[in-house]
């Protein structure tokens, strides 16, 4: 699948000022800020610039740091890592697989099975609840 490119004044008339400093500049929210932190439903987190499937409620787990924390993304082509050097340490940052948006970083701490962190900023995030037919 082709990637999802807009310009710079797309993305701005698309998305908030606090999602687009976050996806498309690489910004991170203040702790405790960001929406979804709280949200237990079932249902999948999506990209809130490309609505790309990110993460299923059931890998969310509340991590004490103040963002949205998965232990892993939905499937395999979900997202992408980025070698980030940023702020004098190496990150390996999470991007969607579909248009490149930030979506916060990956840490070697977290629960089983996969001992990993996702942590996502909350606006990098859209959350559809599963549908109860």
């Amino acid at each position: 699948m082709a990637k999802i490119e807009k310009s710079k004044a797309e993305w701005q008339a698309q998305l908030t000022p606090e999602q687009f400093h976050v996806t498309r500049e690489h910004g991170t929210e203040r702790a405790f800020t960001g929406p979804h932190q709280e949200e237990k439903r079932d249902g999948m987190f999506k990209c809130v610039c490309c609505g790309n499937d990110l993460f299923e409620t059931n890998s969310k787990f509340d991590s004490g740091t103040g963002w949205p924390s998965f232990f892993k993304p939905a499937g395999e082509g979900s997202v992408s890592e980025h070698t980030d050097r940023k702020f004098f340490m190496t990150r390996t940052e999470i991007r969607c697989a579909d248009c490149e948006a930030h979506l916060g970083h990956v840490f070697p701490d977290g629960p089983q099975p996969t001992g990993l962190r996702y942590c996502m900023n909350g606006h990098a995030l859209t959350f559809k609840p599963e549908s109860k037919a």
